[in-house]
């Protein structure tokens, strides 16, 4: 029997998922929130850079947030007033801080570009500490009204500019959320 249940004074969209911290993990975090954020009615431009960002903060969290037996947790959110939809990845390993370059890397490394395409992408990131020994890394994407609807949003690029610096910063943490439920 399918039972929907209603949450008041919920966001009108969110979700939030516990997924296991290895490869497999991050791709059904990132599939996940395709299919979710297209529920939403996302415009496409929003849904593929929500999909980047989860994809490369699950990855980190799979690769350098990882303790054997513990799991990452993936939440998607909208504001009450649908101007913005936050990502969060929460993992395990608080004493372990991501840290952007400050210069790219070399052409020929394998890693260390991640939290660049995020930097490109989100129009606000940062990290959460706590509580002990989880850490939050977040990002938000601004959704502006278009066409009348209020999940309507810009789609952003690597070759767009930024007029601010984007440092990861610690923000207040939202309220904890279950282990695996949608609302929307």
């Amino acid at each position: 029997m399918n039972q929907k249940i209603t949450q008041l004074g919920a966001p009108a969209h969110h979700f939030t998922v516990v997924l296991s911290p290895t490869p497999r993990g991050a791709r059904l975090a990132r599939l996940l929130t395709g299919a979710h954020l297209s529920d939403w009615d996302l415009p496409h431009g929003v849904v593929a850079n929500a999909e980047h960002l989860v994809a490369e903060l699950a990855a980190n969290a799979a690769t350098h947030g990882r303790l054997p037996g513990r799991e990452f947790l993936l939440a998607l959110r909208a504001t009450e007033d649908d101007r913005t939809l936050r990502i969060e990845v929460t993992d395990t390993r608080g004493d372990r801080l991501p840290r952007p370059h400050h210069q790219p890397p070399s052409p020929d490394c394998e890693s260390g570009r991640g939290l660049l395409l995020v930097e490109a992408l989100a129009d606000r990131w940062g990290v959460t500490p706590g509580p002990v020994p989880r850490k939050t890394v977040w990002a938000e994407l601004d959704l502006a009204p278009e066409h009348g609807h209020p999940c309507s949003g810009r789609s952003r690029g690597l070759s767009q500019g930024t007029e601010e610096k984007k440092e990861p910063r610690q923000a207040p943490p939202l309220p904890p959320a279950g282990r695996s439920h949608s609302h929307g």
